[in-house]
């Protein structure tokens, strides 16, 4: 079997960091979690510029783990369009399946989540939720028929 690419794509709070380390529990597949090298780094994780170097990192390695048949956990955020196809032609090219897992929750409980577990300093507030609500660009059909799975949650 191929080597797999997972998008884990979403909005702060709505389960990707719980939904990444399920993949990478069951698929053994290795995982690229920006927040984990800036807290690793002790670097701030507003520090858009840093966590672009990270992601342009974590991808250069990712490619290389799926040219090797080791399955990739990309949890960016990618709340661009071109960019989750950009990976998954990327991934393809490499003779890898891309999956798509979309995750969405109310805005309500995206605050809780955040809220608990305490490692944004500024916290983040509703209003943000609400901006990038706007921001992030949902797969739409055309989109999703060019993953080998997606998973809605």
């Amino acid at each position: 079997m191929s080597a797999t690419l997972f998008i884990v794509a979403g909005l702060p709070g709505v389960g990707k960091s719980t939904r990444a380390a399920v993949l990478e529990a069951e698929t053994g597949a290795v995982r690229m979690e920006p927040d984990a090298w800036l807290a690793e780094l002790k670097l701030d994780i507003w520090d858009e510029e840093r966590r672009a170097r990270i992601e342009t990192m974590q991808w250069r390695l990712g490619r290389r783990f799926l040219e090797a048949g080791v399955s990739v956990i990309v949890e960016w955020g990618t709340w661009g369009r071109d960019e989750r196809l950009l990976l998954a032609h990327e991934a393809k090219t490499l003779g890898a399946r891309a999956e798509l897992h979309w995750l969405t929750a109310p805005p309500g409980v995206m605050l809780e989540r955040i809220s608990r577990r305490g490692r944004e300093d500024p916290p983040i507030r509703l209003n943000h939720i609400h901006g990038w609500m706007s921001q992030i660009q949902a797969p739409q059909a055309d989109e999703l028929a060019l993953y080998d799975r997606v998973v809605r949650q």
